[in-house]
């Protein structure tokens, strides 16, 4: 495959072998390069696309359990306000994630039809208000209020709060949001 930031056709990167078994498989390799010993291995394909797909499967184990975790922790703050940064846009809403405990959820355009009809920019990778011009990009700094903590979802839901301290939609009006216990 190469690399292309670096412009070479034929590239290989390793860690540390105690890490990674696809460092062992380099680190082997290379050794049979430098003893001059190279034997063609009819299996390596199959072997690399085992270890890709496996390291695939860490990492989406990894990230979900690591969103169960953020979801868990954000239950305690059902109803609250926190700075957040824009951290990605999508047609449907922005995700933020907050500065605090780096907790990242979702704000719908749907929670924000209230305030605004937003269409997705793709050339600004940005959230645009059609009617007030409001933009929602990537790194912007929001405030947000956690309303829904769905643990089985492993989801955050989020509000954004306007500049005057109005939440965009009531949080009495959404569905399905559980309260901040008392």
């Amino acid at each position: 495959v190469g690399h292309y930031g670096l412009g070479f056709e034929h590239y290989c990167h390793f860690t540390s072998p105690i890490r990674r078994y696809p460092d062992v498989m380099v680190h082997r390799i290379l050794q049979e390069c430098l003893d001059k010993n190279l034997k063609p291995d009819k299996k390596m394909d199959e072997k690399c696309k085992h270890c890709s797909d496996k390291e695939r499967k860490a990492m989406e184990a990894e990230r979900a359990g690591n969103k169960y975790k953020q979801v868990e922790f954000m239950q305690q703050y059902l109803g609250e306000e926190f700075d957040g940064i824009v951290s990605g846009v999508a047609s449907f809403g922005f995700f933020v994630e907050t500065v605090l405990h780096k907790c990242e959820g979702m704000v719908t355009v749907r929670d924000l039809s209230e305030f605004d009809e937003f269409k997705l920019d793709e050339a600004d990778y940005a959230l645009v208000g059609m009617r007030t011009g409001k933009k929602f990009r990537m790194g912007d700094a929001v405030r947000i209020k956690v309303v829904a903590a769905n643990l089985e979802k492993r989801q955050l839901d989020y509000h954004w709060v306007q500049e005057d301290g109005k939440v965009a939609l009531d949080i009495t009006k959404a569905k399905g949001v559980t309260k901040k216990k008392k």
